[in-house]
């Protein structure tokens, strides 16, 4: 009986490893939109030079692929894995880019504070971010922009983000034509809290096209300038 199991498992462990590996079944997790295809992803799941499909499965390194996708600029993790049943599947998570800066360099900031490469199959609708702008220095812009992601009131009216040569923010809105002066990024919580009424007030006197600048650099009080 011992000896039949062990020839049992031997053969199930060969038959197993000598299981041909699929076509990739690529799966994108969160992001409806796709800045990397499918195609691309195939094209990134090689080994040697060569396709995994029909591959055994004892060849194939998953450490090397993962780390081949992740490589990507596009791809923030890859997971890469081989069902019983020869199926190799890759599962993305791509980057999430929160602006666009559009300089005398164009890319995408994410979520994360990094640089991102625009995609040639999907354009993203996020602010964008003018001025003076260091790729090794984005920490100001992505405290910004995250603020006006996860801010209805921003999100919907903001869409530029002019950062000046001393680092202070400025702010365009989409259908207004005055500046919102940030200044710094200190107590920006309570800076958007005085925009907000500040705009209420202004769209119920019905004097939103009145001002060319709106300044929000003190503390306690909103400084307009009349056109």
């Amino acid at each position: 009986m011992l000896i039949l199991v062990i020839f049992l498992f031997a053969f199930s462990s060969f038959r197993n490893s000598a299981r041909k590996v699929s076509a990739p079944n690529i799966e994108f997790i969160g992001e409806e939109n796709l800045f990397v295809t499918n195609e691309t992803v195939s094209k990134l799941l090689i080994q040697n030079q060569q396709s995994v499909t029909n591959k055994p499965k004892e060849i194939i390194d998953l450490n090397e692929l993962e780390n081949t996708l992740n490589s990507n600029p596009m791809i923030k993790e890859a997971q890469v894995f081989i069902n019983v049943d020869g199926t190799l599947t890759a599962e993305i998570i791509q980057k999430k880019p929160i602006a666009r800066i559009s300089t005398n360099a164009s890319y995408y900031v994410d979520d994360e504070g990094k640089d991102m490469p625009l995609s040639t199959n999907y354009s993203a609708r996020v602010p964008l971010v003018t001025g003076f702008v260091n790729k090794k220095e984005l920490y100001n812009v992505t405290v910004v922009a995250k603020k006006i992601q996860s801010d209805e009131f921003l999100k919907s009216h903001v869409v530029e983000i002019h950062q000046n040569e001393n680092r202070s923010i400025d702010l365009r809105f989409r259908k207004n034509d005055f500046k919102v002066q940030l200044g710094s990024i200190k107590q920006l919580d309570k800076k958007i809290n005085n925009l907000k009424a500040f705009y209420q007030k202004a769209m119920r006197d019905n004097t939103l096209n009145s001002y060319s600048v709106v300044n929000l650099r003190f503390d306690k009080q909103v400084i307009c300038t009349k056109k």
